[in-house]
């Protein structure tokens, strides 16, 4: 079984929007964006929406986290693949499933409840932060960074 090719894991808590869709797909060189969101797999009004943010000529595919683990592996060479999830949590179970993340881009993760401020875009509660460390200790590499224009932040910040 060939690899996959994915050029780009992100989080981003809003999956699919404007800068994901224009800046971080033509910069990567992206031709499909698999959003791996259980809520958005069956969702098809939040698929049709996202839809029209994706760029003309890039395709979309919405499939669960488990269903992502299930036939990733299958993705022909010439997929260029940016795979998007909404939180660490998420990004944790496709690695611990097989998939081969080597570079985390963590973009959005809006503050809520029980989250803090520690990036631009950043917002960590404690199990965000356990997610991080076992995605470091897996080997993949994290990155924090808004847009591919804007500087990456250094990633103590998620720990400190």
């Amino acid at each position: 079984m060939a690899e996959p090719n994915i050029l780009l894991t992100r989080i981003d808590n809003r999956l699919i929007h404007g800068q994901v869709a224009t800046q971080w797909t033509s910069t990567i060189g992206a031709n499909l964006i698999l959003v791996a969101n259980d809520n958005v797999a069956s969702n098809q009004m939040r698929q049709k929406l996202m839809d029209m943010a994706a760029p003309q000529g890039v395709a979309t595919r919405y499939f669960s986290v488990q269903k992502t683990i299930d036939v990733i592996h299958k993705a022909a060479a010439r997929q260029h693949i940016f795979l998007i999830v909404e939180n660490p949590e998420d990004a944790l179970r496709l690695v611990k499933g097989g998939v081969p993340i080597k570079k985390l881009n963590i973009g959005n993760m809006h503050m809520s409840e029980g989250k803090r401020q520690v990036a631009t875009s950043v917002a960590v509660n404690d199990e965000d932060v356990a997610a991080f460390r076992a995605l470091q200790d897996a080997g993949v590499e994290l990155s924090i960074q808004r847009v591919p224009s804007t500087p990456v932040e250094p990633t103590s910040k998620l720990f400190e």
